[in-house]
């Protein structure tokens, strides 16, 4: 969206040029010495062959530098990052027992609030648990969705993701119709899409626009960066509450874009970081769990494809980020047009 140490993975967004998974894990004791192919062979599950031709693919990374052989040695404490193989074969198994918030239910679409450390769908390193698998649980119809060209095997009905430690708000579609339209829509920039973020220090300008392309890190390709040949990215931003002592300020945000961590890189573009995000900033937020963005997908809107109405929904301000002693204003700038 999920950078803490330890292994896990990132999730791209719809329209990335490189729709994978990410992996970033400190070395720990056990690896020291270990060849980065076989430690990628245990961390992923994948093939030795599989970990040699990522390496060749230069998209394995070690403290920030691309690996040149798959014998080189790891040395503990070291961060071992990677872009994984989409896995775009896997069939994602209804799990009764995941738990999903439903906000709304309709004939070709449903709403969810995810929760902050759920993943959406399955994934190198993520194979159970996901919320899409608590999702088929309760709509089995809509695992039929990639047999009529709607969507893949492993994610059926998702039309956009989060990453697995931002909350909030998330439309699946039920039906072919639910489908394409919604990822029209998507194409289209129609979806509104409000977050609330607390980013570090104090913001001076009451709103902004940050307006920059974003792609892949030339030196990390586990990580997104402002560069002049990344994709289009534009993100809205008003200060709604700056805190006594001036270190963090509460935004709302708008997405224009949907670029992979766009949130994330634009605030640290302007050297204020979401908070907790150890990735783009720093993992310095001890009252939160290591997995914690302190970002919020509040404000979903679009339009209802069986109908034709403009659909919206709000999801207040979780608990687990703290009270926010400003809801009224956060609250109104979720509901508004």
């Amino acid at each position: 969206m999920s950078d803490a140490e330890g292994s896990h993975a990132d999730h791209a967004s719809p329209g990335d040029d490189h729709d994978a998974e990410h992996l970033s894990v400190t070395v720990p004791s056990l690896m020291e010495g270990m060849r980065v192919d076989r430690a990628l062979s245990m961390l992923t599950g994948c093939s030795r062959a599989e970990a040699s031709r990522m390496i060749a693919d230069a998209v394995v990374s070690v403290d920030g530098r691309p690996v040149a052989k798959a014998s080189s040695p790891l040395s503990e404490g070291s961060l071992l990052e990677a872009v994984l193989p989409v896995v775009h074969e896997m069939v994602v198994e209804p799990e009764g027992d995941v738990d999903v918030v439903i906000v709304e239910e309709a004939s070709s679409f449903i709403v969810v609030n995810k929760w902050f450390d759920q993943v959406v769908h399955p994934g190198a390193g993520n194979v159970q648990g996901t919320l899409i698998a608590g999702v088929l649980a309760r709509y089995p119809e809509i695992a039929e969705l990639p047999a009529q060209g709607c969507g893949e095997a492993n994610r059926p009905g998702v039309v956009h993701r989060l990453d697995k430690g931002t909350s909030g708000l998330l439309v699946i579609a039920r039906t072919p119709e639910g489908f394409h339209s919604l990822t029209e829509q998507i194409a289209e920039r129609s979806v509104q899409r409000r977050y609330l973020g607390i980013v570090e220090g104090r913001l001076e300008n009451e709103q902004g626009i940050i307006e920059a392309p974003i792609g892949r890190s030339p030196s990390t390709p586990t990580r997104m960066t402002v560069r002049a040949d990344g994709r289009a990215a534009r993100t809205d931003y008003v200060v709604l509450d700056r805190g006594a002592t001036s270190a963090r300020t509460l935004v709302a945000l708008s997405l224009h874009t949907g670029r992979t961590h766009q949130i994330r890189v634009h605030m640290a573009a302007i050297d204020h970081p979401i908070v907790n995000d150890p990735r783009y900033g720093q993992r310095n937020e001890r009252a939160l769990d290591p997995d914690r963005l302190a970002l919020h997908a509040g404000r979903l809107a679009f339009e209802d494809p069986a109908t034709g109405a403009v659909r919206s929904f709000v999801a207040r301000w979780p608990e687990d980020l703290g009270p926010l002693g400003f809801d009224e204003e956060a609250a109104g700038w979720l509901e508004g047009a």
